[in-house]
């Protein structure tokens, strides 16, 4: 069997794997895996989780920059000449995130914590509002820990009830 750290390995990996392909869930996983691992606690299943998940909507975040290029099936606008007529959108939100930074903030942590509005979208847009990269990457960990270490100590709670 795997030992607590193999599982920590493998929960971080999924996570990465689940904040890039939105097919695999990270909260059922957590739920099977504290469920299946009565052992693991559940903090550091949700913090796994949680930076796993960051070091993937950070490739949204550098998307939403213009620092990577996301594969043509994942962009709406498959040319750069449709980018050009969202160009004054895109310079409002950045002046709106600039001057209404605690309300970027919040938005990013309700985002994180609750999945509404989707935090994959909220990743690229931070990007595209120039949100700096330390402020997005700490309010993302913040919440996505809450929502996973939360989702994990249910998922403890079922196998105690449950087994």
């Amino acid at each position: 069997g795997c030992d607590r750290m193999e599982w920590i390995g493998f929960t971080l990996g999924y996570s990465v794997l689940s904040a890039l392909i939105p097919v695999f869930n990270t909260e059922l996983y957590l739920v099977g895996m504290a469920a299946a691992q009565p052992q693991m606690h559940w903090g550091l299943l949700g913090l796994a989780a949680a930076v796993g998940q960051m070091i993937g909507k950070a490739v949204f975040y550098y998307a939403g920059r213009g620092v990577l290029m996301l594969p043509a099936r994942l962009r709406r606008e498959p040319d750069r000449q449709r980018a050009g007529r969202w160009a004054p959108q895109l310079q409002q939100i950045q002046e709106f995130s600039q001057q209404h930074r605690v309300w970027s903030v919040g938005v990013l942590l309700v985002s994180a914590l609750t999945g509404l509005p989707p935090f994959a979208a909220t990743s690229v847009l931070a990007g595209l509002a120039r949100v700096r990269l330390l402020t997005f990457l700490a309010t993302g960990l913040i919440g996505r820990f809450v929502r996973f270490a939360t989702i994990a100590a249910f998922g403890s709670v079922f196998s105690a009830w449950w087994l």
